[in-house]
């Protein structure tokens, strides 16, 4: 595992057997479709490349760029009081107790397991797949001078485990991947993560932390103050709306207007819900709606006019901006 600054240029072999040696290290179970005999040459499950950021004793940032070749499963059992992942690429599957996720470009879970209940992901193959972690720690050292601080961030973790999905804003999605692109000296790169992991904290906890509301039936999680269980319904079912079909022509007088709420009310709520606004939650379920047309083999303008763009131009901007990547790469590549 890479750490900060020093990650390869180029992509490495990750073996079944490099799995089982960070399992032992962190506490993880990984498990493959046929056990691994440590007495043959090891199988490379992905080739990729892990940049580690150890920022103080409680709070760690990592960024896995891999192509995953054989699909395998992971249990994390070691006890931690909140773990964050961000998926900027990609697809997984992540399940915590009875609870059970599909999340893609975009999405983002948190999570408070033990263990008695661990977190278990799943990576399909084959597919790229950048994911970001944020690991809240418990503090186990006392401060040093050397140290940022032993406890930057003051958060009680739920009394049973917890699983929360959440959309990432579109703004942070950007500072993200302008992060990852920088080549700052080290100390600099130390205290920018250091931001970015407090803002995902910040936007990936449930909100409130102390007095968790029931989660609905799609699990998205709790329901933000100063909002009553009406008015998140209707939200709930508008986001569902526009998830499932991004490529309509949406204004904001209609889908007001079926949310039973003013143009204003409907905006300030649904930012305080989802933490951006409509607009730029539609725009991110039309480009991961894109990003599945671009891997089937639609062309770029095919997909720029079957996710409710009218210019094909337009869209390609939109696409890069929001994953640092064209889209004709993306066509290419699949």
């Amino acid at each position: 595992m890479a750490t900060l600054g020093s990650i390869a240029p180029s992509c490495i072999p990750i073996t079944t057997h490099d799995l089982l040696a960070i399992g032992q290290r962190f506490g993880i179970d990984y498990r493959f479709p046929e056990a691994p005999d440590r007495s043959q040459p090891a199988p490379c499950v992905a080739r990729g490349r892990v940049m580690d950021v150890e920022i103080d004793p409680t709070l760690r940032v990592t960024h896995s760029d891999l192509d995953v070749l054989h699909a395998y499963a992971s249990t994390s059992r070691r006890t931690a009081p909140w773990f964050l992942s961000v998926i900027l690429e990609g697809r997984i599957q992540v399940s915590l107790g009875r609870q059970s996720f599909q999340l893609q470009a975009g999405d983002a879970f948190s999570a408070h397991f033990n263990e008695q209940t661990g977190l278990e992901v799943f990576q399909p193959a084959p597919q790229r797949l950048r994911i970001l972690n944020v690991s809240l720690l418990a503090c186990t050292e006392p401060p040093t001078f050397s140290s940022i601080n032993c406890s930057p961030i003051n958060v009680t973790p739920p009394v049973t485990p917890l699983l929360h999905t959440w959309k990432v804003p579109q703004f942070l999605i950007h500072s993200l991947e302008t992060a990852l692109a920088s080549n700052w000296p080290i100390e600099r790169q130390r205290l920018l993560w250091q931001g970015l992991a407090l803002q995902l904290l910040a936007h990936g906890l449930p909100v409130p932390i102390a007095s968790l509301e029931p989660s609905d039936e799609r699990g998205v999680g709790s329901i933000p103050p100063g909002l009553s269980h009406r008015d998140h319904q209707r939200l709930e079912r508008l986001r569902q709306q526009l998830e499932h079909s991004p490529n309509q022509d949406y204004r904001l007088e209609q889908l007001a207007r079926n949310a039973a709420m003013s143009p204003s009310s409907l905006r300030t709520k649904f930012q305080r819900c989802y933490g951006c606004s409509i607009f730029d939650y539609l725009r991110r379920c039309r480009l991961t709606q894109a990003q599945e047309y671009l891997r089937r083999g639609y062309s770029v303008q095919q997909t720029a006019h079957a996710c409710g763009y009218r210019h094909a131009t337009n869209f390609a901007t939109a696409f890069k901006r929001a994953f640092g990547i064209a889209p004709h790469e993306v066509h290419h590549r699949h």
